[in-house]
């Protein structure tokens, strides 16, 4: 009986042991052992503008708190860049939308929240297209608005009135790209998505993990184009209209690959970057982002796209300290450890602040310090 229940405890035993050694991928996540000075940061050590931030169902209540959090954060200003509210019916409902927004941020908390508008690119091909767009873009400006903001879903998603893909240098969108040049506001577009997306998911794709989990991010070269053609569309508009300010969101994918990055602001010197969803990349390669961030300082605008608060605080770590070997908040966005870049508090405030107040009209300069 005895023998009988050992063997049995020992089956189990080894049951567990082979179910330890069959945990997935995505369970395997252990805290790290290294035992290193540690500097976590809830706050900015500077007042900072979160230029890429998206925010919905703006009333009183949502206000107040999102100032509680932003000061918290030592947020001085959030942009919003969903301005028109797309799904709220037809053009004059998204205007309406958009001056809605602006007052009720006038209203409760005069100077802390910005907006950028969107276009609207229902019933694009039509020979009337371009002049409406401009209108309204010039509408939305007079109403308060400070920037256009331009979605990925243009050059994968959107369509003309034939069914077909618009590309992002398709020359109707010339006219709307030269009348923010005129009208002195930045066009902050994101374009694509990581190239890792557009590559075989195997075990060579750092992305393998996000893929997975979530499924409908993998593309193809007919799905519905190659990276580098939709990349390069992007850039032919830099090339096109040198006199608009651009801000290429989320350093236009090339993080991960910063002499490219730098040669990409080397030849278009109307483009900024921000740093929205990729501070992953910048904090495994800290020397060699530092350096970036020094050479480059004053065309790098913070940016954070998901609004999460204690996510911000990844951010403050790679960019203010230089703690060593800390966790990232997203395994499926990157299962490798980050390193601070320790940046001088010039550059510092040159990201936080300085750059955005130069690039975006009509940003209050009395909430930051010289």
């Amino acid at each position: 009986m005895k023998k009988s229940i050992l063997f049995s405890l020992g089956i189990l035993l080894s049951i567990n042991i082979l179910n330890a050694q069959e945990m997935d991928f995505e369970s395997y996540n252990p805290p790290s052992t290294l035992k290193v000075p540690e500097h976590p940061l809830t706050r900015a050590k500077f007042p900072f503008i979160d230029i890429h931030s998206h925010q919905g169902g703006i009333n009183q209540e949502r206000i107040g708190q999102l100032i509680q959090e932003m000061d918290a954060l030592n947020m001085g200003i959030m942009i919003n860049l969903s301005g028109r509210g797309f799904g709220r019916g037809d053009s004059n409902s998204q205007q309406e939308y958009i001056k809605s927004m602006i007052q009720e941020f006038n209203t409760h908390a005069p100077g802390r929240f910005m907006v950028f508008t969107n276009l609207n690119f229902a019933g694009f091909g039509d020979e009337n297209w371009s002049r409406v767009a401009v209108k309204e873009l010039e509408e939305d400006v007079a109403a308060g608005a400070v920037g256009l903001k331009i979605y990925k879903s243009l050059g994968l998603n959107v369509k003309d009135n034939q069914g077909k893909r618009v590309p992002i240098d398709h020359p109707d969108l010339d006219p709307v790209w030269a009348k923010a040049g005129e009208l002195g506001i930045p066009v902050l577009i994101h374009a694509a998505d990581p190239a890792q997306f557009w590559q075989p998911m195997d075990a060579n794709n750092e992305r393998w993990l996000e893929l997975k989990t979530h499924p409908n991010r993998k593309r193809s070269d007919t799905d519905p184009a190659p990276f580098e053609q939709i990349i390069a569309e992007q850039h032919q508009v830099f090339a096109k209209h040198p006199k608009t300010t651009f801000i290429n969101a989320h350093m236009g994918w090339m993080a991960n690959d910063l002499e490219a990055a730098g040669a990409h602001l080397d030849k278009y010197p109307n483009v900024n970057y921000e740093i929205g969803a990729i501070i992953a990349e910048l904090g495994r390669q800290p020397k060699r982002a530092k350096e970036f961030f020094i050479q480059y300082q004053d065309r790098i605008l913070f940016g954070k796209d998901a609004y999460n608060p204690e996510e911000f605080n990844t951010y403050f770590r790679v960019l203010e300290t230089e703690d060593e070997y800390f966790p990232y908040y997203k395994k499926y966005h990157a299962f490798w450890a980050m390193y601070g870049m320790g940046l001088p508090d010039e550059v510092l405030k040159k990201v936080y602040y300085k750059n955005a107040l130069r690039i975006v009209p009509g940003l209050d300069k009395t909430l930051f310090p010289e």
